[in-house]
């Protein structure tokens, strides 16, 4: 501050510095003779040290959160820490060193609750992807003995259609699912997620139970895409309605071709 500053009102930093006890003793006796003496620099003195609040307290919970191993790990990473820290504290106060800390910790505490979100997030499967799973998994149990039963005449064929079909709001015609080379077994009602999901199942003389399962969703209309599940080739997509695959261990041009077949049927 020196005798330069002497006469003129004092700013908030040598105030601050007064109050954090950073000023040496000449500079002292100036700023307490001013407080004495000026109502207006006594007023400014009276308001900044009301800031001197408890920040150990303030901070304790934020402290406990603190990801106190990381934070050691980054300090330990700095080059030449002894040297620079003085540089770096040199003109910073206490309330200026104290708001730092507890500024790391908070963004540290905020950087790992947002990953742990997105970790969140990303480990929680999605819809689509999570229902064509269960049935992958309840179509690896299959075997063609488990398709072996008759499949029943044409009215029944269509009486089965036309039950599944009402409880997904979707009509379904034997013309519209029939696949060329592919025998049809039967259409059922399955649950899921407390949803009906329909299983229109098949056997295929060549690779074996083949299932095409319907679902209601607002996902809204998606392309044909495919995937590889529990060893079975899946062709699936989605109309603005409703969610679609075609599943069995047919080579993957055959189901996209059988799959190709089917939704222009149903979509027409």
């Amino acid at each position: 501050m020196s005798e330069v500053n002497k006469g003129q009102t004092p700013t908030d930093e040598q105030l601050t510095a007064f109050i954090d006890g950073e000023l040496d003793a000449a500079d002292s006796e100036w700023i307490e003779r001013l407080i004495a003496g000026d109502e207006r620099v006594a007023e400014r003195f009276e308001f900044l040290s009301r800031s001197a609040l408890p920040f150990g307290e303030a901070f304790e919970p934020l402290l406990a959160e603190a990801p106190a191993a990381k934070l050691d790990a980054m300090l330990a990473a700095i080059p030449s820490a002894k040297e620079n820290s003085k540089a770096r504290l040199a003109g910073i106060g206490r309330r200026g060193l104290l708001a730092a800390i507890a500024a790391s910790f908070i963004a540290a505490i905020a950087v790992d609750r947002a990953v742990i979100g997105i970790g969140h997030r990303l480990s929680k499967p999605d819809e689509d992807t999570e229902w064509r799973a269960v049935v992958a998994e309840y179509l690896s149990l299959y075997t063609a003995d488990t398709l072996s039963a008759p499949a029943g005449d044409a009215a029944q064929q269509a009486a089965q259609l036309n039950d599944v079909g009402a409880r997904l709001g979707l009509p379904l015609k034997p013309e519209a699912i029939a696949m060329p080379g592919v025998e049809f077994k039967r259409a059922q009602i399955l649950n899921y997620d407390s949803r009906p999901l329909a299983q229109i199942a098949y056997l295929d003389p060549e690779s074996g139970p083949m299932a095409l399962c319907i679902v209601q969703s607002t996902k809204g209309a998606a392309a044909p895409d495919m995937e590889n599940r529990r060893g079975m080739n899946v062709v699936y997509w989605s109309s603005p309605t409703h969610a679609f695959m075609l599943i069995g261990h047919a080579p993957i041009d055959r189901m996209q071709q059988l799959a190709a077949d089917v939704r222009a049927h149903l979509i027409a």
